[in-house]
């Protein structure tokens, strides 16, 4: 027994050395004595795919997107909007009354106020015009509802009915840039006189602000009164323009009034600010082009990834196949590797490949995003493109390729028991001292994204394989 401990842990070890040989033949007996040999096989199956249309994706990531665009390669069309809320941190608070000179009838008001968005990055021609408008929300969003890229809270009876609207026309080449900052952004005045829910006027909507807080600063006190009582939040939508979407990291709402030094006739302009953050939700709302998206996952020559929503690929993994004759032995590995078809559009606004991809068994893909998970590396798996090769690479998915065989084996295989489905995502990483990364949140990738894979069932290229590696003592 314990020189079989000792070959088994030396074949681990050796695995990676294996897998790039020409043969396995002689692996068992390098290994082994002859008297305790450890057979190894290497054997490679086809997989079958095809594209995957989606109508709408769980819509949980930080950022919103904004604006209207064409894809050059495909020709779809694809507009997002968003939904934002503000956050107030626990000690939030203006300042006291009494050093506010901004005051009229002896209640403060604010001098001005501005929401921004701050752009992380952008799609698209710098000089294209574009417009969005901005309204305010009836309710807030609400904790512990999930929210999908098609919802739409026009419709869904969320954007208050003569509430506050503010349009704004801009170009990517144009957005300000604040001196504290080096992300560029669209700033949007809210200096007109504001109605609230209860017919009350105040002549910009930072005043309304100041003065519910001095009237009842309970409800800044938490974020689920200040959502409720005070600011539900707003929808940001493009409007017009086609050929720019901008990455909006995140919403700050500004508001700017007069103070005094020490009481005195001196006076500085001061600012408060409320912006939104991981703790509030945000949600985009995609429109897709569904017409032209059918077209494509209609197109058996090859499969597409696109986002945000649009289209995933769906792969058959030949389980009873792989398992046949080796049901005594150890799937050691079984290597997916999907080779990327590149673009004959020449276009300097072609979208950028999906840089990240997640393989999830077809039964848990909605349950994988709505609880929250992690690739697991036994039924969910992570691959991320590699340049010099053209390729994604799932090293091993050997777990999975077993979990798929014994649902069939117990009776509980459904309809898609060895299905999976390839799904571009956006990863949240975090880097420990010693320099390692853990990735801590995965998403569905809302950016604009798209690529062709090898495969189809009427693939012209070399078919799509699955390369499994066994390994037994005779």
């Amino acid at each position: 027994m314990k020189t079989k401990l000792i070959a088994l842990l030396s074949f681990v070890s050796m695995l990676v050395f294996t897998a790039c040989e020409e043969t396995t033949d002689m692996i068992g007996s390098s290994l082994t004595t002859d008297a305790d040999r450890l057979d190894v096989k290497a054997d490679t199956f086809n997989v079958y795919s095809r594209t995957l249309m989606v109508d709408s994706v769980l819509s949980r990531n930080y950022h919103g997107y904004l604006g209207q665009v064409k894809d050059p390669e495909t020709g779809s069309y694809i507009a997002s909007h968003f939904m934002a809320q503000l956050h107030v941190l626990d000690n939030f608070g203006f300042v006291g009354q009494d050093s506010i000179v901004s005051k009229q009838d002896g209640k403060v008001y604010a001098d001005s106020c501005d929401i921004r968005l701050y752009r992380s990055s952008f799609y698209g021609d710098t000089l294209t015009q574009m417009k969005l408008t901005m309204y305010e929300l009836d309710h807030p969003l609400e904790e512990g509802t999930l929210y999908y890229s098609n919802y739409d809270p026009e419709a869904k009876g969320y954007i208050r009915a003569n509430g506050l609207k503010q349009s704004r026309t801009y170009t990517q080449s144009d957005l300000t840039t604040s001196s504290t900052s080096t992300n560029p952004y669209i700033r949007i005045k809210m200096n007109d006189p504001y109605t609230d829910k209860n017919g009350k006027v105040y002549n910009n909507y930072g005043t309304y602000l100041m003065q519910k807080y001095y009237e009842n600063p309970g409800d800044y006190s938490t974020q689920y009164k200040f959502s409720h009582n005070v600011c539900p939040g707003f929808y940001f939508k493009s409007t017009s323009g086609l050929g720019s979407m901008s990455e909006i990291a995140y919403v700050q709402l500004a508001i700017y009034y007069r103070m005094s030094y020490d009481g005195g006739d001196s006076t500085f302009v001061a600012s408060s600010v409320m912006t939104s953050t991981e703790e509030v939700l945000q949600t985009s709302t995609v429109k897709n082009d569904k017409q032209t998206l059918s077209k494509l996952a209609a197109d058996n020559t090859c499969t597409y990834l696109k986002t945000p929503s649009g289209l995933f690929t769906e792969v058959t993994l030949p389980v009873e196949e792989i398992m046949n004759g080796h049901l005594n032995d150890s799937l050691n590995t079984a290597k997916l590797i999907l080779t990327r078809i590149n673009s004959n559009v020449t276009n300097d606004y072609n979208f950028d490949s999906p840089t990240d991809l997640l393989l999830v068994q077809k039964d848990s893909l909605i349950s994988f995003f709505e609880q929250s998970k992690l690739a697991n590396n036994k039924n969910t798996f992570l691959a991320t493109y590699d340049s010099s090769k053209n390729n994604y690479e799932f090293s091993n998915i050997s777990g999975l390729v077993k979990i798929m065989y014994n649902l069939k084996k117990d009776g509980l295989a459904s309809e898609d028991w060895n299905k999976a489905v390839i799904v571009p995502v956006t990863l949240t990483e975090v880097t420990q001292s010693s320099g390692t990364s853990t990735v801590t949140r995965i998403v569905h990738n809302m950016g604009l994204t798209s690529t062709k894979l090898i495969g189809g069932s009427e693939n012209p290229n070399d078919p799509i394989k699955i390369s499994v590696i066994y390994g037994k003592f005779d």
